[in-house]
């Protein structure tokens, strides 16, 4: 087949390690189940009345807009962005940010807690031989995207600094990604920094540099190490939630083996 398109979203499930808060509350109904609040809506029907005396499955999902595969919109970050507007909500980001052209950065072999910076970027794009064009959707692997699913998930891989995200987005890179909890470092870290230094701008400094340049970026991504490093596309169009900090997307590669 000429194009290969890749997972790189997880599911939305009950009691998988995932979150520093709750995870999603799924709540299923399945097709003997639903009987009871179907016949009513017909007087006079019957369960044999129904093919296999079957009803219809609903799951019934309670979730932060943060939980699962998800873009997170400027506004999460800060209530302003380019240095005074107004940050845009999940509803407002351009959607020709969420179909672009892509890159992975492999990010692997750095520490749990370590945070990347401009020089770690460089360095990585000069060893894939890619060169950043504006609107590029960069994706980072870290370690923690082997994690998924254990209890060391959230505090496991490496995250990008304010340096880092900077030197991406005033390259023009608008959507960035990666398969950790969060961008930045696990929270467990920071903390141990800022007890050691008092200094509040090493807390969530990947994210608040879209105070500077307005951004968007993927968190919780899955199968990153199937991709190579560049040649490929991202789609990740988020739900549109009204006024919203982040909606979910299911997140694809799309590889095309048919181009030159």
């Amino acid at each position: 087949m000429p194009r290969k398109i890749i997972d790189l979203s997880v599911p939305l499930e009950n009691d998988v390690p995932a979150d520093l808060g709750p995870g999603p509350a799924i709540e299923y109904v399945n097709h003997d189940q639903s009987l009871p609040g179907i016949l009513p809506l017909f007087p006079g029907l019957k369960k044999e009345d129904l093919p296999d005396g079957k009803g219809w499955a609903v799951e019934t999902v309670k979730l932060s807009t943060h939980n699962g595969t998800h873009l997170d919109a400027p506004w999460h970050y800060h209530p302003t962005m380019n240095d005074g507007e107004r940050s845009l909500t999940i509803d407002e980001v351009p959607l020709d940010w969420c179909f672009q052209p892509a890159v992975k950065l492999d990010f692997r072999h750095f520490a749990d807690g370590y945070v990347a910076t401009a020089e770690d970027v460089e360095a990585e794009l000069k060893r894939i031989g890619h060169e950043l064009k504006p609107l590029d959707i960069v994706v980072v692997n870290t370690s923690a995207g082997a994690k998924y699913g254990r209890q060391d998930y959230v505090p496991s891989g490496c995250g990008m600094g304010a340096e880092a995200t900077l030197y991406l987005t005033s390259r023009g890179v608008r959507v960035t990604g990666t398969d950790g909890w969060s961008w930045d470092a696990p929270f467990v870290y920071t903390a141990k920094r800022y007890a050691e230094s008092h200094d509040a701008s090493l807390i969530w400094e990947g994210h608040k540099s879209g105070r500077k340049i307005g951004y968007c970026h993927i968190e919780k991504l899955h199968n990153l190490e199937s991709l190579p490093s560049h040649g490929f596309m991202i789609a990740c169009f988020p739900v549109k939630i009204a006024r919203a900090s982040a909606g979910w997307t299911r997140a694809v590669a799309i590889i095309d083996n048919g181009r030159p």
